[in-house]
């Protein structure tokens, strides 16, 4: 069985040396461990570093594209690689590398297909409180989206199968973490979180440039990732919603006109008519989205083949 730990980095030359010496080269069960470098476009020799330093695989990616391009990348690359397990962790070395064994331990067990790395961020020191209160709530929410049950559904440090690896898609341009989780749980994937350790921060965020903007792109990120899987759902909600206006506006009027004070409140009755034709025409539209889902995931099914005929075909 190979492992290979994928790491994506960008302008980390002064810390992936560290990082790197303190990976596992020998875990129990793993017959083959193999680290994996994906330089997002860095201008500070981070590539030539993390070679001097002992990485196995090193790609580099022409221009900077962002975490969820280099997550990306790294799966394709270790695919191509051979991986039978993929590791992802973040070149700073904000987590604790002896936990990887840990997180493995589910994957090799038969129990999970895909493990995420519980941080504990309801109680984390380097945390600010509003950071903690935002995690939490919105791992709240990716677990509804997803029917899964991940308390930090934020980290980045989380292990998968090569089939999960195989049929997982990022399309969002922010991050990764959101959407694979609620990509994971609408294809019934197993997954499960394990708890983890983390070192105190060496740099700030880079992705979380402050709260409005964390809360911007994680909204797009979940709301678009879950229209994509549920789309008869949210537009049916929605267009319920819109219905219901309508219906209440327009009883509104009809119990103004039985009491003799309707003939001011025709606005109304139009308001209402508008709404009704809006509802209906909003559930029309999850009726589509749901048909071009299904075609969408026949797409998926295709992609997912010819990924692995290709890979098949290269060993």
């Amino acid at each position: 069985m190979k492992l290979i730990i994928q790491i994506p980095c960008y302008n980390e030359a002064n810390t992936i040396r560290d990082t790197l010496s303190l990976l596992p080269r020998r875990i129990e069960s793993i017959d083959q461990v193999e680290v994996l470098i994906i330089d997002d476009g860095s201008t500070d020799g981070t590539a030539e570093v993390a070679r001097l330093a002992g990485a196995d695989h090193i790609i580099r990616l022409p221009h900077h594209t962002g975490l969820a391009g280099a997550f990306a990348a790294g799966l394709d690359a270790s695919l191509r690689f051979g991986a039978d397990i993929i590791v992802n962790t973040d070149a700073d070395n904000q987590y604790e590398a002896e936990d990887i064994p840990k997180l493995l331990q589910p994957i090799i067990a038969g129990q999970a297909e895909m493990v995420v790395g519980d941080r504990g961020v309801g109680s984390l020191p380097y945390f600010s409180p509003l950071k903690r209160r935002l995690q939490v709530a919105g791992s709240w929410v990716v677990s509804r989206a997803s029917d899964l049950s991940i308390p930090d559904a934020t980290s980045g440090f989380r292990a998968m199968t090569r089939e999960v690896a195989l049929r997982t898609l990022v399309l969002s341009d922010y991050s990764y973490t959101l959407e694979t989780l609620i990509q994971a749980g609408n294809r019934k994937s197993k997954v499960t979180h394990v708890p983890v350790r983390t070192n105190p921060p060496s740099r700030p965020s880079r992705l979380m440039r402050g709260v409005v903007d964390y809360l911007k792109n994680s909204s797009i990120t979940i709301v678009r990732a879950y229209a994509m899987y549920r789309p008869l759902r949210v537009f049916t909600a929605l267009g319920v919603m819109i219905l219901l206006a309508g219906v209440a506006i327009g009883v509104r009027f009809l119990i103004l006109r039985l009491l003799g004070q309707g003939m001011g409140n025709v606005q109304s009755l139009i308001l209402a008519a508008v709404l009704l034709i809006v509802g209906f025409q909003t559930i029309l539209i999850g009726l589509v989205a749901d048909l071009i889902a299904f075609n969408r995931k026949i797409l998926e099914e295709l992609l997912y083949r010819a990924r692995k005929s290709d890979l098949d075909g290269a060993k």
